[in-house]
């Protein structure tokens, strides 16, 4: 809130409105709901595992002084990177009436042959695969998991697709009823906040995960972790079969790498439904 707006708040006598404000202020960081940050400030403690944050306050308040505390956070400080490759799953049969008919059609076959093979050619050392557990999901799982030997495979309900957040500006086309964001948007924020963090600590190598899911998760999720204002995650585009690739930080900076590329598919093959 402005501190003009607060002026006028307060000489209106209306002190209960100003309260009001500054607390649908809050940062949204620090709520159970997303909220825009509007300061434009570095939240450093976004995924709560800044090591000052993890000890024990009872063990805090026994320490006499900043040199006893040091070595005891080296013990919660993370050492690896974090590497997050967000695939968006191939194209799919609109026309399915529920899920199990939502099938791959041939050309979202091989846009999956073809990131599936864009994946292996960057010689990384995947740790795992996590999916979401819709069929048009599982599918693509199926077909990336075939260049990929070995990788174990994790299949969540969290990563399904949804509407996560109202957008802003809103749009005429998707209108979502106000209790479907309310549903989806609790579950799809649960899914950020169990896999998009820095390395625990006793993570020692940096690591690599591929998570395979859907446009608006992977948009919502993207937002999140740069800490843009969440509503905005509709602005974005992805391609069928896409790759955004995250990067985290030991302390805490996240950076995109990449968002939604498919030049590695001839155009031909590039679609968005």
């Amino acid at each position: 809130m402005s501190v003009r707006r607060a002026l006028q708040l307060l000489a209106g006598g209306s002190a209960a409105a100003l309260l009001a404000a500054v607390a649908v202020g809050k940062p949204w960081a620090d709520s159970a709901e997303p909220r825009n940050n509007n300061g434009g400030t570095w939240d450093n403690n976004w995924d709560k595992r800044e090591p000052q944050s993890l000890m024990k306050l009872k063990k805090r308040n026994q320490e006499t002084g900043e040199e006893e505390i040091e070595p005891q956070l080296n013990n919660y400080r993370a050492k690896a990177t974090r590497h997050i490759f967000l695939i968006r799953h191939s194209q799919y049969n609109l026309a399915g009436r529920n899920d199990e008919d939502r099938m791959l059609t041939l050309l979202g076959r091989q846009q999956a042959e073809l990131t599936g093979q864009r994946l292996a050619s960057l010689g990384l050392k995947y740790n795992a695969i996590v999916h979401s557990s819709m069929t048009r999901a599982v599918e693509t799982t199926d077909i990336i998991s075939k260049y990929l030997p070995g990788v174990k495979r994790i299949s969540t309900d969290l990563l399904r697709e949804g509407a996560p957040i109202q957008p802003d500006p809103p749009v005429s086309h998707w209108k979502p009823e106000a209790v479907q964001y309310y549903e989806d948007g609790a579950r799809i924020e649960a899914a950020f906040r169990r896999y998009v963090h820095r390395a625990n600590a006793t993570q020692e190598e940096d690591s690599y995960e591929i998570f395979i899911c859907h446009a608006n998760v992977i948009r919502y999720i993207i937002c999140r972790a740069l800490q843009f204002p969440p509503e905005g995650w509709l602005r974005m585009s992805l391609n069928n079969g896409s790759i955004s690739h995250l990067v985290i930080r030991p302390n805490g900076r996240v950076a995109l790498r990449a968002l939604g590329d498919t030049g590695f598919m001839p155009p031909d093959k590039i679609t968005r439904t």
